[in-house]
């Protein structure tokens, strides 16, 4: 089990980005990108296991966690933004971890840099249509007719209890016993400081450009066949299972595992998912 530091760096943009470092620098590197409304404490429970393999990088993606709001939101900017982190610390060739609003940022990392691609972790994101299913139809129209009251509409789960579901929505009563109330109490928090709230309906806005880009992504899937792991929490209310399939058939040598968990996986199953990772990364460590 190895220790961990979070760390702080001034970006160009004078934007100041936390972070979590571990392991050795020397080792294969590791990054982990979280999704909404959390940060890099997504990942708390399994970076000691981690990092026995890996160099392992974990961001609290701008406007997110203790990361400052960038001037102009969008996935492309946090990509930049993380991967500034990345040559700051001087990561090479890295495994790259994808979860639900990171799926953006990740694949956009990975298509700038596809040779520096070790492998991808996939848990409950998604690139594909077949995921977005009729929970989306507000969304798709407020992409459609960016009306204030579409975005009202789009938006209406920037709340305490959309943040709570984040969690345990759709998840057995005695799995999401296993989730500390704390959890999402802290992201609610955070989503209320200044500047914060503006960060989500702006990343709820440029999902739709993201969504745009799942061609390309296919495409690019197709032609690297990457290695890949995918972790999925089975009682996952935003991404249709169907999402699974699509993944599997863009990479068909990867891994798959269907946990009963839900969206945040790693909340009830960590132990099984570090196990899965490490067993994943442990050749690139030979």
């Amino acid at each position: 089990m190895q220790p961990f530091s979070r760390q702080t760096i001034r970006l160009s943009s004078g934007t100041e980005l936390a972070f979590v470092a571990a392991g050795d620098p020397a080792a294969p590197a590791l990054l982990l990108l979280h999704g909404f409304p959390s940060s890099s404490r997504t990942f708390t429970t399994v970076i000691p296991s981690l990092a026995g393999l890996a160099y392992v990088i974990a961001p609290d993606l701008p406007g997110f966690g203790a990361s400052e709001p960038l001037a102009e939101t969008s996935f492309p900017a946090m990509a930049k933004a993380v991967t500034e982190l990345l040559q700051h610390l001087g990561v090479g060739p890295r495994f790259i971890y994808l979860h639900d609003f990171s799926a953006p940022v990740g694949l956009e990392i990975a298509m700038a840099a596809p040779d520096k691609v070790l492998g991808l972790i996939v848990q409950n994101a998604n690139a594909h249509r077949s995921g977005q299913g009729a929970g989306w139809a507000e969304t798709r129209k407020f992409w459609a007719d960016p009306s204030p009251e579409n975005e009202a509409a789009a938006t209406r789960h920037l709340n305490f209890a959309g943040t709570r579901d984040q969690y345990i929505g759709g998840v057995p009563e005695e799995v999401a016993a296993r989730i500390a109330p704390e959890r999402w109490q802290e992201d609610w928090r955070v989503m209320q400081l200044s500047g914060r709230m503006a960060v989500q309906r702006a990343l709820v806005r440029d999902y739709g450009r993201y969504s745009e880009k799942f061609d390309a992504i296919a495409a690019c899937l197709a032609a690297r066949q990457p290695p890949a792991l995918l972790l999925w929490g089975r009682h996952d209310i935003f991404f249709e299972i169907d999402e699974v399939l699509d993944w599997m058939k863009a990479l068909p040598r990867m891994q798959a595992h269907i946990l009963d968990g839900g969206h945040f996986l790693l909340e009830t199953h960590a132990r099984e998912a570090a196990s899965l990772i490490t067993g994943f990364i442990a050749p690139a460590k030979n």
